[in-house]
């Protein structure tokens, strides 16, 4: 899961490993706590419709 604050000060919370799977709240606990939900809701969908629940991710270094 990855959290981080938009331009307009909402935190947005994302689950790389569920797609599609995205949240916000106005402060990171609340970001969190919604992506929790919206993880279960995105792995029933996603189970009812006989997808991969998740999907393999990777994390990559960038020098710049």
């Amino acid at each position: 899961m990855t959290i981080y604050q938009d331009e307009d000060g909402v935190f947005i919370a994302e689950c790389p490993s569920v797609p599609g799977c995205v949240s916000q709240g106005r402060t990171e606990q609340e970001a969190e706590e919604n992506i929790r939900d919206a993880i279960r809701e995105c792995l029933v969908v996603r189970a009812e419709k006989g997808l991969p629940l998740v999907v393999t991710t990777r994390e990559v270094e960038v020098a710049l």
